[in-house]
């Protein structure tokens, strides 16, 4: 017979902690964002300017080859926003999306704080992707079913985290 004690912890051992309840709302919250943003890009869904518009865009803003970088833009953040929703891959999606913010950042830099020119929202979803590229999904997540990402390490993210600022600077040196 287990005592009171023992049940109570293997209860709560198996039940979500709050962390990872408020863990899913933020990957919801700011994957489904950010992937809207890119269908905006990839398919002109939204009021987006699709490939074309996004490609006039980023070549105008200094990038080499427009549509490419559209196309590299709006699937980085169409995945890594569903990636972040499912909890899948987190660190790597987390990358995808610091690393387009990254450049977001760069491209609206000296418009201020605040929306409209600012750069408020950018910084906010850069913040949230790094946040969770670090942290982990929670245990709400597909990763948890992933043998090598089931026990989230730091290291892990710290990885990535890198991996994003090391590429996003790569691709901010090739612009004009």
């Amino acid at each position: 017979m287990t005592s009171p004690t023992t049940s109570s912890a293997t209860r709560e051992s198996s039940s979500p902690h709050a962390y990872d309840v408020g863990l899913l709302i933020l990957r919801i919250a700011l994957g489904l964002t950010v992937a809207a943003h890119g269908t905006q890009k990839l398919f002109g869904w939204f009021g987006g300017g699709g490939i074309e518009g996004t490609g006039r865009f980023f070549a105008q803003s200094g990038y080499p080859s427009g549509k490419t970088m559209a196309v590299i833009a709006g699937l980085s953040e169409t995945f890594g926003g569903l990636g972040l929703v499912l909890g899948l891959l987190t660190p790597l999606v987390g990358a995808a999306v610091l690393g387009t913010m990254i450049n977001a950042l760069a491209v609206k830099w000296g418009g201020g704080f605040f929306a409209p020119a600012g750069v408020e929202y950018e910084l906010l979803l850069l913040a949230g992707a790094a946040g969770l590229a670090l942290t982990g999904p929670g245990r709400l997540a597909v990763d948890r079913f992933l043998p090598g990402l089931r026990a989230h390490r730091l290291r892990y993210g710290v990885a990535a985290v890198l991996l994003a600022v090391v590429i996003a600077g790569l691709v901010l040196l090739i612009r004009k």
